[in-house]
């Protein structure tokens, strides 16, 4: 029986190419986009694309609705956003704030509160795409302030989840992508959207219950918090 993967921020990036990919490989998957019609003409019929804003808590009710008693197994929380790109400390404005905070911080926990149980239910994986600017240990800048805070929150996220959901047989976990060229990464990032998604991918398959509560990057290694 095909498994099923969740794709939440799959209008384009590496989310579009997680769902590309999960298709190919024979997944059942639903890509949950902002923007459906953009995606629409990369994605293969096969795909069940569904509007979702990780901001508006009813239109995660509303997925949640359509998958109804459909079994999950991966759920890729990739939906976020950048933020002011500023050069040093700098405290953005509070609409940037707001805007950078609710979509990578409380989507992600709206997102597994309504799926987690489903895909701890399949014995499944959360992976929430975080970055290794949101590591506390490894940080050694201040530019993009309020993008690396919401990181960090977001990876406080992961480990929260995973002490919920991890006892009930899911893997709770944190994805850095590397730096990859996409809208969000520009075009001179080292890393194309099909490699860094491929790598991400391996990692996934790899994944044992001890690597509940972690995060790793494209490669495997897992990075401190």
């Amino acid at each position: 029986m095909a498994k099923t993967v969740l794709v939440a921020g799959a209008s384009r990036g590496i989310g579009l190419e997680f769902a590309v990919q999960y298709a190919a490989d024979g997944w059942n998957v639903i890509a949950g986009c902002r923007n459906p019609a953009q995606a629409r003409s990369w994605l293969p019929p096969s795909v069940d694309l569904q509007p979702l804003d990780v901001t508006d808590l009813a239109s995660i009710e509303a997925l949640a609705a359509h998958l109804d008693a459909a079994p999950l197994d991966l759920l890729i929380i990739n939906a976020g956003v950048s933020g002011p790109d500023a050069a040093g400390f700098v405290a953005p404005d509070l609409r940037a704030f707001d805007t950078v905070m609710h979509t990578n911080v409380l989507g992600p926990m709206r997102l597994i509160e309504a799926f987690g149980a489903k895909v701890a239910a399949a014995g499944g994986v959360v992976a929430v795409m975080s970055s290794k600017m949101g590591s506390i240990e490894l940080a050694e800048a201040a530019n993009a302030l309020a993008y690396r805070c919401s990181k960090a929150a977001a990876n406080m996220v992961v480990k929260a989840a995973s002490c919920v959901w991890g006892p009930q047989g899911a893997i709770v976990i944190g994805l850095h992508p590397g730096w990859v060229r996409t809208d969000m990464g520009g075009p001179n990032a080292h890393l194309g959207v099909t490699e860094s998604v491929e790598d991400l991918r391996e990692v996934i398959a790899d994944l044992s219950s001890g690597s509940n509560g972690s995060c790793f990057d494209y490669t495997g290694r897992m990075l401190p918090w």
